[in-house]
């Protein structure tokens, strides 16, 4: 048979090539745990997908920039006006480029120990009017580069009412303003530092709260966390590395949602319940995966891809990675990239590649559809996200965050599907097989996405 000009081959045989096994067969019945499925769209997930990077301030040539973005298919960038000069090496030019040449969309942030509002605001009216602008965020680890504003010094070992007081004059300016009020404002990054209770760990400062900032203060329309896997919680290597690091609850490890909105890490202030995080608007601005000790360069690469799987599965609707290229103008942060200091792309940069080309898409379905399908069995280790496509394309991901082995698992369809594909993100973007008339699935999945197109 032929599908499109590619020859369909049978999936067992494709698969085992590959080192994936694979059966497909036709289920009579859908398991009494089946159920309808909502898709998400496939240009959601992508458009989640983001990364730090340094630029020309910092030694890194814009035409390098631009090369690796597109490589990597990132569609957001963290930025702000830290390192920003009028006459550079570092403009707004430069973003406004990368927005243009790569599609890429711009987080504009305070940065780190800055307090200048309105050269935020300015340079963001720049970016908006040439529809770059992706969000405003605060000030970066206030823990770590405390800020002064109106002549008082906040963050750190200090007060934090003065990191308070500028974001919740950024918040208000921002919203105020005709052309920027409809953007979003995402918060202070580890407001779970805070040492006094200043009530950063709201987005809105709720009645009865017992802070130092007034009830009713609005802060952001997004919680911000740094939440990188490896913590000293959890140091090492484990199953369900990035799964974890994205829980939203007291149960993860690291430093994530809980300890800086839930409850405060160093200080223990009262923040959200724990039951309302699970619906708490939320993104990630930083985290990552250093190569250093156990972890090696293939095991960063698929700790970063599941990464962005895990993080858009449990909430967070933006995903920012720490790094691009490792940095070479400082010490200690070595070893997170995505490409080398010499700009060749380690396995991680490969199997994002993979992966976005492998789900491109870049419009919008106005409604979404949903699937009805069962994964068998229920593997702790084995995690799906169901996406669909502009053109009504199910493109189902199946990830696995063991650290050895594999697991067999059953994708079981209640109805048959007139072509499905298979792809691995380690692999490449090519499909290992096609099939026509299946409703059930059979494969082995270890530790990293495969991703299932499925047009009915």
């Amino acid at each position: 048979m032929k599908t499109k000009g590619r020859t369909t081959v049978d999936l067992r045989k494709a698969a085992s090539l590959a080192g994936i096994f694979l059966a497909v067969g036709s289920a009579t019945t859908m398991p009494a745990s089946a159920a309808e499925v909502l898709a998400q769209p496939t240009s959601a997930f992508l458009d989640s997908i983001g990364v730090v990077s340094t630029f020309e301030d910092r030694g890194q040539p814009y035409e390098k920039t631009l090369e690796m973005l597109r490589y990597g298919g990132f569609r957001w960038l963290r930025g702000g006006i830290e390192g920003l000069r009028e006459k550079g090496p570092l403009t707004i030019e430069s973003f406004l480029r990368l927005h243009r040449e790569a599609g890429v969309k711009i987080s504009w942030g305070l940065g780190s120990g800055i307090s200048d509002l309105d050269r935020l605001l300015s340079t963001g009216r720049i970016l908006a009017e040439a529809g770059a602008l992706l969000a405003f965020e605060g000030n970066n680890e206030p823990n770590n580069w405390p800020v002064t504003y109106k002549g008082r010094q906040g963050g750190g070992r200090d007060s934090w009412v003065p990191v308070a007081e500028l974001h919740a004059d950024l918040y208000r300016a921002v919203k105020s303003d005709p052309l920027l009020g409809e953007y979003p404002v995402w918060s202070v990054s580890e407001p779970g530092a805070q040492t006094d209770n200043a009530g950063l760990q709201f987005l809105e400062i709720p009645e009865d709260a017992g802070t130092l900032m007034p009830s009713g203060t609005r802060f952001a329309d997004y919680a911000n966390v740094h939440n990188y896997l490896y913590h000293p919680n959890v140091p090492g290597p484990a199953d369900n590395k990035s799964w974890n690091a994205a829980d939203p609850t007291s149960s993860s490890s690291v430093d994530g949602l809980f300890g800086n909105f839930g409850r405060t890490w160093a200080n223990r202030h009262q923040g959200y319940p724990e039951t309302a995080l699970a619906d708490l608007p939320r993104v990630t601005t930083e985290t990552g995966v250093a190569i250093k000790g156990e972890v090696d360069e293939a095991l960063q690469g698929v700790n970063l891809v599941n990464l962005y799987l895990s993080q858009f599965a449990r909430g967070y609707s933006y995903t920012s990675v720490y790094i691009l290229r490792d940095r070479t103008d400082e010490q200690g942060a070595q070893t997170y990239g995505f490409f080398r200091p010499d700009f060749s792309p380690r396995l991680a940069a490969h199997y994002l590649h993979h992966l976005t080309r492998i789900l491109d898409d870049s419009g919008r379905r106005e409604v979404l559809d949903r699937l009805d399908y069962e994964i068998s069995p229920q593997a702790e280790a084995v995690h799906d996200l169901l996406l669909q496509d502009s053109d009504g394309t199910f493109q189902l991901v199946i990830w696995g965050e063991a650290l050895k082995g594999e697991t067999m698992i059953k994708v079981n369809l209640r109805d048959k599907v007139k072509r499905v594909e298979l792809y691995d993100a380690v692999k490449g973007t090519a499909p290992l097989a096609t099939f026509k008339g299946t409703s059930q699935i059979e494969l082995g999945v270890s530790d990293h996405p495969l991703v299932l197109k499925l047009v009915f």
